[in-house]
Parts: C-alpha cells; structure tokens; sequence
C-alpha cells in the first residue's frame, strides 16, 4: 500500500504505531527524533509522516516545518498527549506550522487507521 514514516521517541508507542500500520499493509519506517526522521524522509520520502511533537532532540514542530520546506506537499499527521499540563495547545500549533491533520493521544487503532486513509486519499 503507502510508505508511512513513524517518528516517535517513546518505542512502546512507536511499535504500536508500526504493527497497526503494517497490519493494515502500509510499509513503515521509524526515527525516534526529529532530526534522525528528516534525515529518513530526506534520503527516502514517504507518502505520509505521523510525528509525534514533543520528542528528545529535535522537537515535532521542527520536523513539520522542516518537512513541509522540502516538501510542501508532504502528508503529515501530528499527534501529542498536549503535554503533562494541557495547557499549551500543541496540536493547534503543529496545524498552524503544516500539519494536515491531528490526532490527541491516547487515540483509538480506528482513529489512527482512518485519519490514514484519508490523507493517504487525499
């Protein structure tokens, strides 16, 4: 199906991310930062990026601007618990910088599944 590149610094996360996405038939490649997931998108783009906003190194927010500066039509879902406080509104953040769309953790496999689906259609 899509290549779909997860870049997320929490692996118990990541791993869930991968085999919901392998199981629905999608190739997967993984960074654990930002700056080691532009340099995968970089070397080989994907058909979407999921990323996570708030990550060791190189923050989420980087990555989206980054990205959405070599590649302005890159497909990009960014996801976030909103921090330990809820108070800072990331996810409204990273759409104002080029998400194409969001998603609050935690997040149901359907949920994931098809906010997917549809930037993958798109």
């Amino acid at each position: 199906m899509a290549s779909i590149l997860i870049i997320e610094d929490e692996a118990q996360v990541r791993t869930f991310l991968r085999r919901a996405l392998e199981g629905a038939g999608h190739d997967v490649v993984e960074a654990q930062n930002g700056e080691e997931g532009f340099k995968r998108y970089s070397q080989s783009p994907t058909d979407l990026v999921i990323t996570d906003i708030l990550l060791g190194g190189k923050e989420g927010f980087e990555a989206i601007v980054d990205l959405r500066l070599q590649s302005p039509n890159v497909k990009i879902i960014a996801i976030s618990g909103e921090g330990s406080t809820g108070t800072l509104p990331f996810l409204e953040i990273a759409k104002n910088l080029g998400a194409s769309r969001t998603l609050k953790k935690p997040f149901e496999l359907e949920q994931l599944l098809e906010a997917v689906r549809q930037e993958l259609e798109r």
